[in-house]
Parts: C-alpha cells; sequence; structure tokens
C-alpha cells in the first residue's frame, strides 16, 4: 500500500450565514441562509485528498458533543482514517462564517476540542506520523505543534507543507525545515513582517522555505523554489459562490500530486483545478471536488467549453 498523506490539524463545525454582502463594522444585516457544515482546515483537505483516492490518516480532536459525532461521521464517510482523532472532554472546534454573494466571506473560529492537540499528543502518535508520505500541517493547531513538527519531519525526512492560516509570524527555524509553504497573499504580507516591494515568492524564499506555493485566489497561483526558476499557473475559470475552503483544497491537491510522483508544474496545476472547483459550491468539506466532479470538469476542458 501506498504510504499515507498524514494531516495533523483542526477539525471545526461551520457555522454558515450567507447575505448580499457581508457586514461593516458594527452593522447588523438580514441574512438569507444559515447551514452548519464540517470544516477546519485540518479535516477540509484530509477530505478532498481521500475524495481523490489518497489514503489519508488525519490526527486531531473533536469534543464530547453533538459535533463531534458528526465530524467524526463525516469524515470516515469521505474516507479519511480518523484512528487518530482523539475526543475529548468540552466542545468540538467551530468556525462562524459569513458569506456574502461574490463569494467573500470572513471567519471567526473557536478552537474548542483542538486545543488537545499538543506535542505530547503528537510525540504519542510518532509511530503513526513517522509512516507519512507527507504530512500537512495548518497554524489553526498551536505553534509549539508546528515546531513539533517541523523537527520531527526533518528527523525523518518526510516532507512538510505549511499552510500559514489564520496567519501569523512563523519564526525562520520552522520555515527553513518547511518542505512546501503555502500562503495566500494577506498570510504573505503577515509572514513578511506587513513589509510590501518586490517579488513576495521570492522573498519568501530569501526567508528559509525550500519551495512556495503562492496562492493568487482567481488568479492561480506562482511556484518558486530554492532550485529552479519561478513557475506560474492560472486559475480555472469559474463563477465563484464560496471561497471558504479553497486554500485546503489548493493544498489537498498539491499534496496528491506531489506524493504520486507528478511533477511540480502538473501537481499545481492539479491544484489549482481542485481550488477552482471547490468555489463553485458552497460549504467547507461539502465543496471539496469528487472524482467526478473533476472528470467532469476535464471532459469540459477537452471539449473546449468556455
Amino acid at each position: 500500500m501506498r504510504k499515507p498523506i498524514i494531516v495533523v490539524g483542526s477539525i471545526n463545525m461551520d457555522l454558515v450565514v450567507t447575505a448580499r454582502r457581508l457586514p461593516a463594522a458594527g452593522e447588523t444585516l438580514i441574512g438569507d441562509t444559515f447551514a452548519t457544515s464540517p470544516g477546519g482546515t485540518g479535516a477540509n483537505p484530509a477530505v478532498a485528498a481521500a475524495r481523490r483516492g489518497a489514503p489519508v490518516r488525519l490526527a486531531g480532536a473533536v469534543g464530547r458533543d453533538a459535533f463531534g459525532d458528526q465530524l467524526r461521521a463525516g469524515l470516515a464517510e469521505a474516507g479519511v482514517d480518523t484512528g487518530m482523532v482523539e475526543t475529548v472532554d468540552g466542545p468540538s472546534g467551530i468556525a462562524a462564517i459569513a458569506t456574502g454573494d461574490a463569494g467573500e466571506n470572513n471567519i471567526v473560529v473557536v478552537p474548542g476540542a483542538n486545543a488537545a492537540v499538543t506535542p505530547a499528543r503528537l510525540e504519542a502518535l510518532s509511530p503513526q506520523l513517522a509512516e507519512a508520505s507527507m504530512l500537512l500541517a495548518q497554524l489553526e493547531i498551536s505553534i509549539a505543534c508546528i515546531e513539533w513538527l517541523a523537527a520531527f519531519a526533518e528527523r525523518h525526512h518526510i516532507p512538510l507543507m505549511l499552510d500559514p492560516a489564520p496567519a501569523c509570524a512563523v519564526s525562520p527555524s520552522i520555515l527553513r525545515r518547511v518542505t512546501w509553504l503555502t500562503p495566500n497573499e494577506s498570510e504573505t504580507a503577515t509572514l513578511l513582517g506587513g513589509e510590501g516591494g518586490g517579488d513576495p515568492a521570492a522573498r519568501l524564499l530569501a526567508t528559509g522555505a525550500r519551495n512556495v506555493a503562492l496562492k493568487l485566489g482567481a488568479a492561480g497561483c506562482v511556484i518558486a523554489r530554492q532550485d529552479a526558476p519561478p513557475i506560474r499557473v492560472d486559475a480555472i475559470r469559474v463563477k465563484a459562490v464560496d471561497t471558504t475552503a479553497a486554500g485546503d483544497a489548493f493544498n489537498a491537491g498539491l499534496a496528491v500530486g506531489l506524493t504520486r510522483g507528478h511533477s511540480v508544474e502538473a501537481a499545481a496545476r492539479f491544484a489549482t483545478t481542485v481550488a477552482g472547483l471547490s468555489v463553485t459550491k458552497r460549504g467547507a468539506q461539502p465543496s471539496m471536488p469528487s472524482a467526478r466532479d473533476l472528470d467532469h470538469h476535464a471532459a469540459l476542458a477537452a471539449a473546449g467549453a468556455p
């Protein structure tokens, strides 16, 4: 069997409201819809990768509540191995998400059970983590966990993909151990200390990261590497209805492509396709494209459909 992609990160229940636009500070709007939907920057890419047929394990935690039961069941249904998902006392993590008609969103996350993901917990999972073909992590778990994972990945020669979301400063000692850094533009600004100017992807490489996949939303992505020329990949043309978890979908596509031995450019093109299709549906995990979605898109592209 192929080695699994192992995602270490948050598992949340998303509480999603839609409205014609997002409210300004202090403003109250009448919304259009409300729904609950499984999410989390750890769980989302795990589901997306599993739907593409990759062996995937998720290390995380849910609460001993109704949301926890639903979240675990949804992961298992998608094909994610939940053997490293712990159930702890207290509430599961939640994300309150507001989405406008143009697909824009804002998000507030309450970690809940995700705080139970600690370096000590990861240490206990070391034998399973050492089996990974690639480790994926995000910043909805503590920086202490990211530091532990970076050192672990380096020690065991396992590629580490880090999505620096939600945006916060990350030390050079961590960045130097990251194989793939996958920020969007706002996260890039945070990593660079808010200083503009120059080529942002090249400036991220200068911080020590070996490879950078700079996510540009509707403009696609830029791949920058220490030992190769940059690659620009355009996004596919779609009508966006909800950009929630598009970055998570991108990470999953990139990880699946790379662990299957595809070239960096081919993996990046696949990642932009997965991310592009994800924004055509509402929700986080529900928007992660299935094999049927990808096959349908490929058929339309082959037929020259716009």
